[in-house]
C-alpha cells in the first residue's frame, strides 16, 4: 500500500468537506499525517466526528442495495446462509397446516405423523403433502388424516383405494363413504379420513372452506362405463399408472397397457356362479389407440378382449367364460356431442318490449302529473306568503307614449 496524505479542511464553522490528496488549497488550520506502515499499530488520536456529520448505516444508499448487500453477505457464510433459507421457509411452512385448530367442540392437541403405506403409488396420484391431527373434547378422540394430491382425478383414485370394504355411500359429500366409525372424503385433490367420529355437514363444509389449491376439475367419466349387475361393492379401483396397475392387476403388464399414450383405467370385480370376475377398462385419447392396443391384450395367456370406440375392456382367464362374455358386451361406448345453442331470453321476446314500451308510459305520465301538482302547491303557497300579491305579476314599463 502506497502512503497517502490525507488533510482535513475546516471553513466557516462546523463544515465537513471532502479530504484531498496532496491539496494545495488552505482555509483555517490544516493538519496533515503520513499513514503509518501495515504492521506498525499508529498512535493516533480518535476525533469526534463533525456536527453535522451523517453515520453511515446498513442501507443508508437504498433499499434494494442494502438487501444485495445482506444477500451477498449471507452466501459468504454457510451458517448465515441456513438462516437465511429458514427465514424464507418459515412463513410457508406456517401456512401449510391442512386442519383447523378446532372441529366443532373438538380442538386439535397434536399432529403426529401421517402413515404412509405403499409409497410408490401414492407418488404415481401425485401425494404434495400429508397430515394427521389429533383432536380432543368432551372426553372424546378421534384422529383426522388428509392427503393433497394432484388433481381431482387422483383424488378419486385414492379414494376408491382407501375406501373400506365394508362401507357405505355416504351423504356428506358427493363423494364419501362411511362406517360405524369412520368417514371418508374426496374433496377435489384432497382426500380426508376421520377415524373416531363423523362430522357433521356445517362442520365437514367448515374444514373443506380452509383446503388451500383445490383442484375444481371435474371427475373422469370411465367410471360410468363399469357394468353395476354383480359388482362386488366397493371393488372398483382407477388406475392412472403403472404402479397402480401393478398392485390392483397385476396380470396386465404396463407395457400392454401403454399408459405413456395417456391411458386410464377403471377395474372392477363381479360376481359369477364359477368365481369371481374381473374386468378392466381401459380408455384411450383416440379410437385409433385403442384399436392398436386391443392385439396386445388379445395376446396375454387366457384373456379376453373387447373394444367399443376408444375403450378397450380384458378379462384375464374368467373362472365363467359364459358369464365374462356377459359382462364384455355390457360394456358400450356412447359418444356424446354437445352443441352450444342460443337461448333466447325475455329481452328475445317481442310482447315483453310492448308490454314494457307502456310500462313506461304509464311511469312518464304518473310523473309528469305529480310534477304538475307539486309545481302548483309551491306557487299557491309562495303567493299565499307575498300576502295576496301576485308573485309572479309582470313588470310594466309603459313605453307607448315615449
Amino acid at each position: 500500500m502506497r502512503d497517502r496524505k490525507v488533510e482535513v479542511l475546516e471553513c466557516s464553522g462546523s463544515k465537513l468537506v471532502r479530504a484531498a490528496e496532496n491539496s494545495s488549497r488552505s482555509c483555517g488550520h490544516r493538519e496533515t499525517q503520513e499513514a503509518p506502515p501495515r504492521d506498525v499499530s499508529p498512535g493516533w488520536r480518535v476525533l469526534p466526528p463533525p456536527t453535522r456529520a451523517v453515520a453511515r448505516v446498513f442501507g443508508s444508499h437504498g433499499l434494494r442495495r442494502g438487501l444485495f448487500s445482506f444477500a451477498l453477505r449471507a452466501f459468504q457464510s454457510p451458517a448465515r446462509v441456513k438462516f437465511l433459507f429458514a427465514a424464507l421457509l418459515l412463513p410457508a411452512l406456517a401456512g401449510a397446516a391442512i386442519w383447523p385448530d378446532a372441529i366443532g367442540a373438538y380442538h386439535k392437541t397434536s399432529t403426529p405423523q401421517a402413515a404412509l403405506s405403499d409409497r410408490p403409488v401414492w407418488e404415481e396420484y401425485g401425494l404434495k403433502t400429508s397430515e394427521a391431527a389429533v383432536y380432543e373434547g368432551d372426553g372424546k378422540r378421534f384422529t383426522a388424516t388428509a392427503y393433497q394430491l394432484q388433481d381431482s382425478t387422483s383424488g378419486l383414485a385414492a379414494f376408491d383405494w382407501q375406501r373400506d370394504s365394508r362401507a357405505a355411500p355416504s351423504k356428506a359429500a358427493s363423494l364419501a363413504a362411511e362406517t360405524p366409525d369412520t368417514l371418508l372424503v374426496a374433496y377435489g385433490n384432497y382426500l380426508l379420513l376421520f377415524n373416531g367420529y363423523k362430522p357433521t355437514k356445517p362442520e365437514l363444509d367448515a374444514v373443506t372452506a380452509g383446503l388451500l389449491n383445490v383442484d375444481g376439475t371435474g371427475l373422469p367419466t370411465l367410471p360410468g362405463y363399469l357394468p353395476s349387475d354383480s359388482l362386488v361393492p366397493n371393488s372398483e379401483r382407477y388406475i392412472i399408472g403403472p404402479e397402480g396397475l401393478q398392485k390392483f392387476a397385476p396380470g396386465i403388464p404396463p407395457s400392454v397397457a401403454a399408459f405413456h399414450m395417456g391411458a386410464e383405467a377403471q377395474l372392477g370385480v363381479f360376481h359369477s356362479r364359477k368365481g369371481p370376475i374381473a374386468l378392466a377398462i381401459f380408455n384411450y385419447p383416440t379410437n385409433q389407440m385403442a384399436m392398436q392396443r386391443i392385439g396386445e391384450f388379445e395376446k396375454l395367456p387366457g384373456a379376453v378382449a373387447k373394444r367399443s370406440g376408444p375403450l378397450v375392456a380384458v378379462i384375464l382367464a374368467p373362472a365363467d367364460p359364459d358369464a365374462a362374455e356377459r359382462l364384455l358386451a355390457q360394456v358400450r361406448y356412447e359418444a356424446v356431442v354437445t352443441q352450444n345453442e342460443y337461448v333466447p331470453s325475455r329481452r328475445d321476446n317481442i310482447g315483453n318490449l310492448v308490454i314494457n314500451a307502456f310500462i313506461l308510459t304509464a311511469i312518464l305520465a304518473v310523473f309528469c302529473v305529480v310534477s304538475g301538482l307539486a309545481v302548483g302547491v309551491f306557487w299557491a303557497v309562495r303567493r299565499r306568503g307575498k300576502h295576496g300579491v301576485d308573485a309572479a305579476g309582470m313588470i310594466v314599463l309603459n313605453l307607448e307614449g315615449r
